[in-house]
């Protein structure tokens, strides 16, 4: 019988490819209380309801936060703007920084929850776990949002094809609504 991981090679190399193309909001997932704090860098945080204000987000089941956040069951999200990259690649792992070191270089605050979140992200949310549902490498976390900061509006953080990128009001704005293809059954166009 063949190896499954085998056979699925090329096609978990096309699915990466793909999904490269897929422009992704970058937040940062803050975990723990106290001295045993960690995060991670994601663009999986999607709205899940307003009514009550829950948020999903996808989490790799093999991240160093992974544990935390299971036993914990509270967590920040941090919606970052275009001059948090360096927040971003830190808790990325870029530097190698593990921990609490990511949260060097900015500054933190605590709300319902205890778990840390951005001062001047975009947004904050504070969340407890609502549920967990693990499949394959990752879990999906649906968080009831538990306060809600609103930043400045600003330059969004994003990530695409591989690399980070701006995004803003003007003129990136328009370049990306020219590249769109236009779509005769939106009832709105750029």
């Amino acid at each position: 019988m063949p190896d499954p991981k085998v056979h699925n090679e090329p096609l978990a190399r096309d699915f990466r490819a793909a999904m490269r193309q897929l422009a992704g909001g970058v937040s940062v997932i803050t975990v723990g209380r106290g001295s045993e704090t960690s995060g991670m860098t994601v663009t999986s945080v999607s709205s899940l309801s307003v009514e009550p204000a829950a948020l999903i987000v996808s989490v790799n089941r093999g991240a160093s936060s992974w544990p935390i956040l299971q036993r914990e069951r509270v967590f920040g999200v941090n919606i970052l703007a275009a001059d948090q990259l360096a927040v971003a690649e830190r808790f990325a792992g870029k530097g190698g920084e593990k921990g609490a070191e990511r949260f060097a270089g900015a500054e933190w605050r605590k709300r319902m929850t205890g778990v840390p979140l951005l001062v001047g992200a975009l947004a904050a949310f504070d969340c407890e776990v609502e549920d967990i549902i693990e499949r394959h490498s990752h879990a999906v976390v649906i968080g009831k949002v538990l306060h809600v900061e609103a930043g400045q509006p600003a330059a969004a953080l994003a990530y695409w094809q591989g690399d980070y990128l701006t995004v803003d009001g003007g003129e990136e704005m328009l370049k990306l609504a020219a590249m769109s293809a236009p779509n005769p059954h939106s009832p709105r166009r750029f």
